[in-house]
């Protein structure tokens, strides 16, 4: 088969597959504002996140908390997740809008990048109203990342820019995938998580596409400069999940807990499995390179 041949084809299999994911999307999307109940009380005794989920889960001051410290905590945390995950898909909508400027938007690609816009833009107000809900602060990441963060939105392109949503993606998906049926976390929590899971399952499958196509016969200090670039955003993401001010809200001494938190076995093996498949995905891409495996072993990625 000759390149020509060869590139129609892998158009033509893109296009089927950003076809597909738009009749996924027609078939199964979700308005947060009717699909919640946003006016129903909070429950006093549910968690915001599963309680396996919590960082200090299976250690020694988390049996020393009282029930309500560790409900309490469970739900900042889960707010220090939301305002990450707003943070990065407002910065994921910026690189997905730079990709697809004056591209043909006669093709379904364009049209698909366009919806997984609409429905991050929907997913950070769904998060922002369970935020407003739980009467949390903003926890966002400290400012020297934000302002970093400025430039790397505006100059991420190609797999960097799919290759960083990602990452947040499947992170995220794995936490929410136990999170919806779980029977101790709140409901407005529990149904945000399945609408996210549902929508996310494409992003991610039109990411990976996208990851793989620029990388296609990518050589080798490209293929290194993406790998260490994506490694950065998952160890930026992974070790801003959970924002130190949570310990406080739950009156906890911030400097233990933190420390507590950071040799938590249960919560980095957690970590670990959760990340199971973006690691063998990344190493199909030849991504995991060794500086790369080095920051994703920090984050307890891998």
């Amino acid at each position: 088969m000759t390149v020509g041949a060869q590139t129609r084809l892998t158009h033509a299999t893109e296009a089927d597959l950003a076809e597909r994911l738009l009749k996924s999307s027609a078939m199964a999307s979700y308005d947060p504002a009717t699909e919640i109940d946003w006016d129903a009380p909070l429950p006093d005794g549910e968690y915001g996140t599963p309680p396996e989920w919590c960082s200090l889960y299976g250690t020694p001051l988390w049996d020393e908390m009282t029930e309500s410290q560790r409900v309490t905590l469970s739900r900042h945390e889960a707010a220090s997740m939301l305002c990450t995950g707003i943070w990065f898909e407002m910065i994921l909508q910026q690189m997905i809008l730079r990709d697809q400027y004056v591209k043909d938007p006669a093709t379904p690609e364009f049209r698909f990048a366009l919806t997984e816009i609409a429905d991050e833009c929907r997913h950070s107000i769904m998060f922002a109203r369970i935020c407003e809900k739980f009467g949390t602060p903003a926890y966002y990441p400290k400012r020297i990342v934000v302002e970093l963060a400025r430039y790397f939105k505006s100059t991420a392109n190609y797999e960097v820019a799919y290759g960083a949503g990602l990452v947040a993606e499947e992170v995220l998906d794995v936490l929410q995938r136990d999170t919806m049926n779980h029977p101790d976390v709140l409901d407005i929590v529990r149904v945000s998580s399945k609408i996210h899971v549902v929508e996310e399952s494409r992003h991610m499958k039109f990411a990976r596409a996208e990851v793989r196509e620029h990388l296609r016969g990518a050589c080798r200090p490209r293929r290194w400069h993406a790998s260490l670039m994506i490694a950065i955003v998952g160890y930026v993401i992974v070790t801003n999940l959970v924002n130190e001010r949570v310990y406080e809200a739950a009156g906890l001494d911030t400097k233990h807990a933190v420390a507590t938190a950071r040799t938590n076995q249960h919560h980095k093996s957690i970590m670990r499995n959760a990340c199971s498949g973006l690691m063998e995905f990344l190493g199909e891409e030849g991504l995991l390179t060794p500086p790369a495996i080095k920051l994703y072993q920090r984050a307890n990625m891998i």
